[in-house]
Parts: structure tokens; C-alpha cells; sequence
């Protein structure tokens, strides 16, 4: 039996080949982004460009697809590489082992002809920048809101993100987003639930104002709300 046997068995050989021929790019691989990008490969996927300029951290084993005791201090970006090719070892894959901002995002956008950009970044203003400039480019985007807080999977949603509620990084980003014009046109996954104010610390670190509780299974369930939407699309499910 092929490995993707069964995936044929559901989808058929022409979706299937669909994904074969398929190029997404994948910005971001935290709690969210890995878990979109390893269920896009075992789908497969046959070109992808994974991209975080992060190393694992003892603090991302309780969510994390990379993070082991084993992992700490190595990139993301190349741990990941490593297991889809030991999952699909005829997969195109480019790493860039960076975090993107500004020209340097763009210049990536503009690299390859990508039929999907799954943004999974953490941070506002380099997430804003790729969506937007994403988007202004006629790309398929699909973005991931906020994970952290929230326990409960029955209230995580695909829709667009003038949609969107109880989930500050969505407030953020339609704000941002608006003053761009942009007020509808980006599907996202996002939770309903409201966040436990409790489970958020205030703090000033490497650009982040504040760390957010997480619970192990809230990142990855994000991460297959998004692959779900990147393959039932281009597949045309």
C-alpha cells in the first residue's frame, strides 16, 4: 500500500494530484504553523517553503510540533524540514531559517508562484505586512488568529476575518488591516471563546508585550482548521 494511498482513496487521483502540484508557502512554525505544515505534507504537498527564524525554547514542549528535550536550542525551520522529508522524501521543501520583515517579506512573496500563504506568525506588525501585501499580490491567504487563553475547540472557526470576534489579535489586525483598506477578503481561524484574563502576563520581551497561557491541544487543532482550508481549496473539495 502507498503512503498516500489512502488520502487517494478519499480524495481521488485528481484531487490528489491536485496537492501534488500544489506550492504553499508556510510563514511561521510555532504551536500553530508547524502542526498547518506537517498535515499539508502528509496530504501531499508537493512544494513547500517553511519559513521562522526561532529556535526551540524549553518553554514550547507543552505545544509545540519541534519542541523536545532533545530539540532545544536547534531551528524550527530545519527540525521541520528533516521530518517532511522523512515523511514525503520527494517534497520540495525551502527553508528560510529567518524571521521576515518589510522588503525581505515581499521578496519572498515574489519568489515562487505560491497557490496558498498560510500565515502563522505571532507577532502584529511583520503578520499584518504579509497578509496584506499577500493579499495585494491576488494570493490565497490563509491566517491564523489567537490560540492562547482558550480551552475549548468547539468555539475555533473558519471565516473571514471582518467575522471575527473575542480575539484580540483579530481586533488588532482588522484595525491595522482597515487603515490599509482592507475590511473583508482574509479567511482566518480564530476562536470565539473568550479569553481567561488570568492565563495573560505582562511583560516586555523580544517585541511581545505580554505571554498568553496555552494549553497543548488549542495551537495544534488551529493548525488543522488551517491545513484543512489550504487543501479542501486547492483541491477544490
Amino acid at each position: 500500500m502507498g503512503w498516500l494511498e489512502r488520502t487517494e482513496l478519499l480524495f481521488g487521483k485528481e484531487k490528489l494530484e491536485k496537492l501534488k502540484q500544489a506550492n504553499v508557502l508556510v510563514v511561521g512554525l510555532g504551536g500553530v504553523g508547524a502542526y498547518a505544515a506537517e498535515q499539508l505534507c502528509r496530504a501531499g504537498i508537493g512544494k513547500m517553503t517553511i519559513v521562522d527564524g526561532d529556535v526551540v525554547e524549553e518553554s514550547n514542549r507543552n505545544r509545540q510540533l519541534p519542541a523536545l528535550v532533545s530539540t532545544k536550542g536547534l531551528p524550527k525551520a530545519e527540525i521541520l524540514a528533516q521530518r517532511f522529508k522523512d515523511i514525503n522524501p520527494e517534497i520540495e521543501l525551502t527553508i528560510v531559517n529567518d524571521f521576515i520583515r518589510d522588503e525581505r517579506t515581499i521578496e519572498l512573496l515574489k519568489s515562487q508562484p505560491f497557490d496558498y500563504v498560510v500565515d502563522a506568525i505571532d507577532t502584529l506588525s511583520p503578520k499584518v505586512f504579509l497578509v496584506y501585501h499577500a493579499l495585494q499580490m491576488g494570493l490565497k491567504v490563509v491566517s491564523s488568529m489567537g490560540a492562547g487563553g482558550k480551552t475549548d475547540p468547539s468555539k475555533i472557526e473558519l471565516t473571514d476575518i471582518s467575522k471575527s470576534y473575542n480575539c484580540k489579535l483579530a481586533k488588532m489586525m482588522r484595525k491595522r488591516l482597515s487603515r490599509l483598506g482592507v475590511k473583508k477578503g482574509l479567511k482566518v481561524v480564530f476562536s470565539s471563546e473568550e479569553i481567561d484574563e488570568n492565563a495573560v502576563k505582562l511583560e516586555e520581551s523580544r517585541n511581545k508585550k505580554s505571554t498568553v497561557g496555552t494549553i497543548s491541544y488549542m495551537p495544534p487543532m488551529f493548525g488543522c482548521f488551517i491545513a484543512s482550508a489550504v487543501i479542501r481549496d486547492l483541491a477544490g473539495s
